[in-house]
């Protein structure tokens, strides 16, 4: 065994870690950032580049951040606490280096020490990448939820895959999304700390061998497989001014050797390489293109290489503890599966805890159907995980035999409870037959979980009605809602500095921590005086977003009009295209001369289309064009501005929410699983216009119809209409849409015709122009609230005093009272 594993006497003793507390002041930030400046990297007066600045300040706050880590580490094992682990593919944590700041309570020293070398802090957190570990909502809702654990000081580690490139980055050339890579890595990361004493060592391909183990009973063993090595990378999780730090482990994907040797001296040099090149491969990048058998391939290597790593490790962890009595696991261990990408972790528990463990499979399972808890994220079938029961045969054989017989044993319970209800067997089977088979994961993650949640109460009710409705028949306690927040430490906090001060005079700071004490706002929003500074800070906040697309886009934004903001990934159910719709119809009216009355609108658009999905990829096209003419044209100069903003991320969204006017939410209802982008608008005061679907109902329950901007079918409206929805009847008879579509199939615009072949089909899942008239009525009511100026004020602040309800503390809280059962554990003294 490696000595990293297996310490021997000659580790150091207590003595070599009783040291004094790090300063917390000025003058000792001051000096361990010259000390790393200079010794750690070995830079002095000449050198020119704020990026060393950027490393020496986040080595410095991350000695900090190491003191409570070790602290909270030795809290959680000397207590015996249960913990929980959150397994996702994605966490989209933003940079790290204002929020370490914020969290250990050190902005103002910070900034004194800085200043007192002669630095600019913000020219140096520019510096900073965006760590590419997510794609968009569900990564940054993971990112929330691990700074909302360590708030609350539950002990739940993340676990995640350490990705060498991020999505892309994205490139508007001629008005079309283009791809770049983005190697955010490439310089390195300094908040994260290598951890090659947890490698873990990963299977995949082989074969089962039957067997006879020493006790006599039949046993199997995962043999002749190709493995590769899992190396442990982790990364300081701080909880808000408490002392707490916990940890979001992520893998590395590495050789078990470094080439063959015989191959090299063979002189065959890439041959010698390639197990290398190909085990690297795993964590090389965010969610491959699976368009392709190969891109199916790592995709699934990847969710498989996140699940046996992590449990290995957890499971090491316990006999680190506890030894092999494996009796009180459950009591003190939970997994909770973001989303269906780590849901082959309930097979992966299994064969871990009989292949490696020697339990049996009832033993087993009893432990894994105990341990499993699994978030849903998605109403769109297509969206959920379905794998070839071809591949996992050639990848991972003896975890498909572990599903056949979870299957097998499933089936039996189902023909107990329904006899002779073939149908319903086959529905409910985790193996959908057909020439092409496919283990349906979605399906493997409600069967081995104690828990099955959605993300908002419409997503829920949804689910029991419809994609989950015969599982919720066996099992409805299974069933629970649990509706999204975001945290407020980054999304209000440390994003929006000027209302955040305004706050703490007016409230007090507790709404940091307690996001409901926002409440308190709404007396305030009756106040002129209040109103007149809410609105500087707004005006402040639109500064910033107008220089931002300014600089981004070429455009220039007017403050004084309504910023209209449409931003997240692009997708035809969010119906960015509705959007678009609107913004023609706006341009008509200009062109018209129906502008009497009218509001100056800036319309922004942001967000990144998946590279295999052409008619996103159109849509972005589109709004591009749209936006060249319409900003072209000396007619709308002053009256209607539009812009696509490029390389939609979170640092770029921390400046966005502060500066919107008008949050657009506009998912045809019973698409959106839920929508943590509308919350962040909300806290920052932004007035939604949206449908009832997703989180937009609990937003409006809680703001009040009268600030809300309401318009289209509800969820039951959508699928009653696809009875007998006449899209092209519907244009006929409205003179604002036929006029919209004429310009959009006219000569500017006759290059997206699979966009228009769209909104005029029949059978279009997204009944575009269903809701476009009650739309346009909703936009008129929202331009006529904004120009009265007191009324628009005191529907920003009391968008914000009700968003409470949405701090991901809340969620937490009630993931943790519901289905993790976990008791607060402060750090160790």
């Amino acid at each position: 065994m490696s000595s990293l594993n297996n310490p021997t006497n000659n580790s150091p003793n207590d003595q070599v870690f009783d040291l004094p507390p790090l300063s917390m002041d000025a003058e000792g930030l001051a000096h361990d950032f010259k000390h790393y400046y200079a010794y750690t990297l070995g830079r002095d007066q000449d050198c020119q580049s704020t990026y060393y600045s950027y490393k020496a300040l986040a080595i410095t706050l991350r000695d900090r951040l190491m003191e409570r880590w070790k602290s909270t580490r030795q809290a959680y094992d000397e207590s015996g606490c249960k913990r929980a682990y959150y397994l996702s593919l994605e966490f989209l944590m933003g940079r790290a280096l204002s929020n370490a700041m914020l969290n250990l309570d050190l902005d103002d020293p910070v900034a004194q020490a800085l200043y007192d070398l002669g630095l600019e802090q913000e020219e140096i957190a520019e510096r900073e990448p965006d760590p590419g570990l997510g794609n968009g909502g569900l990564g940054r809702l993971a990112a929330c939820f691990l700074d909302s654990c360590a708030t609350l000081q539950l002990p739940v580690r993340g676990y995640g895959l350490r990705y060498e490139y991020g999505m892309f980055r994205q490139l508007i050339e001629n008005g079309e999304q283009a791809e770049e890579p983005d190697h955010w890595l490439r310089t390195g990361n300094p908040w994260e700390l290598e951890r090659p004493e947890f490698t873990q060592r990963i299977q995949f391909g082989g074969r089962s061998e039957h067997y006879t183990d020493d006790a006599g009973r039949a046993a199997v063993r995962w043999v002749d497989t190709n493995d590769v090595l899992a190396v442990a990378f982790d990364v300081p999780v701080p909880g808000y001014r408490n002392g707490t730090v916990n940890t979001l482990r992520l893998w590395k994907s590495a050789a078990t050797d470094e080439f063959d040797l015989d191959e090299f001296n063979a002189g065959s040099y890439p041959e010698s390489v390639a197990q290398k090149n190909a085990a690297e491969h795993i964590t090389m990048v965010l969610y491959p293109n699976d368009a392709s058998e190969n891109g199916k391939e790592l995709r699934l290597r990847q969710q498989f290489f996140l699940a046996s790593a992590s449990i290995k490790d957890v499971l090491r962890d316990w006999v680190r503890l506890h030894g092999n009595d494996f009796s009180r696991f459950a009591e003190l261990n939970c997994f909770q599966l973001n989303d269906t990408h780590p849901a082959v972790s309930v097979a992966e528990l299994m064969r871990q805890l009989m292949d490696e463990h020697h339990l049996q499979w009832e033993a087993a399972w009893d432990i894994v159907s105990n341990t499993m808890a699994y978030t849903n994220h998605t109403l769109l079938p297509e969206a959920l995980e379905r794998w070839s029961v071809r591949l996992f045969s050639q990848l991972l054989p003896r975890i498909l035999e572990i599903i056949f017989e979870i299957n097998a044993r499933f089936l039996a319970e189902i023909a107990a409870r329904w006899p002779g209800d073939e149908e319903r067997q086959k529905r409910m089977s985790l193996i959908e037959e057909g020439d092409d088979p496919q283990v349906r994961m979605a399906y493997l993650a409600i069967v081995g979980s104690y828990s099955v949640n959605g993300v908002a109460a419409l997503h829920s009710q949804l689910l029991i009605e419809g994609l989950f409705s015969d599982f919720h028949a066996l099992w409805p306690d299974k069933f629970n809602n649990k509706t999204n927040g975001v945290t407020p430490r980054r999304w209000l906090s440390m994003c929006n500095r000027g209302l955040h001060e305004l706050l703490d005079e007016t409230i007090g700071s507790g709404w940091v921590r307690d996001l409901s004490k926002l409440a308190k706002l709404a007396p305030h929003a009756e106040d002129p005086d209040f109103r007149a500074r809410w609105h500087a800070i707004k005006q402040e906040n639109k500064r910033r977003l107008a220089e931002v697309v300014a600089q981004s886009c070429g455009v220039e934004f007017p403050l004084e009009a309504l910023f209209d903001v449409q931003v997240k990934r692009i997708h035809e159910y969010k119906r960015q295209l509705l959007n678009a719709l609107h913004v023609i119809h706006l341009y008509n009216r200009i062109k018209r001369g129906d502008t009497q009355g009218w509001t100056p609108r800036c319309v922004l658009f942001g967000g990144k289309a998946a590279p295999g999905y052409a008619m996103a990829k159109q849509i972005i096209a589109l709004i591009n064009r749209v936006a060249a003419v319409v900003n072209a044209d000396p007619a709308t100069e002053g009256l209607l501005r539009v812009a696509f903003i490029p390389d939609y991320r979170v640092s770029l969204m921390e400046i966005i929410a502060p500066g919107t006017d008008l949050s657009e939410q506009v998912s045809t209802a019973g698409k959106e699983a839920s929508g943590t982008g509308n919350m962040k608008f909300m806290m920052n005061g932004a007035v939604t216009i949206g449908t009832l679907d997703g989180a937009n109902i609990e937003i409006r329950d809680q703001v009040g119809e009268e600030n809300f901007f309401l318009f289209g079918l509800t969820a039951a409206g959508v699928e009653s209409r696809r009875q007998d929805y006449d899209p092209n009847a519907i244009i006929a008879g409205d003179q604002a849409l036929t006029d919209v579509m004429n310009l959009l199939e006219s000569d500017d615009f006759n290059q997206f015709d699979s966009a228009i072949l769209s909104i005029r089909n029949p059978h279009d899942p997204w009944m575009t122009a269903a809701d476009f008239r009650s739309y346009v009525d909703a936009q008129e009511r929202a331009a006529a609230a904004y120009q009265d100026a007191d009324r628009w004020l005191r529907m920003s602040i009391l968008n914000s005093a009700h968003s409470g309800h949405f701090s991901s503390d809340r969620t937490i809280a009630e993931y943790n009272k519901d289905i993790w059962h976990l008791e607060q554990v402060p750090p160790a003294p």
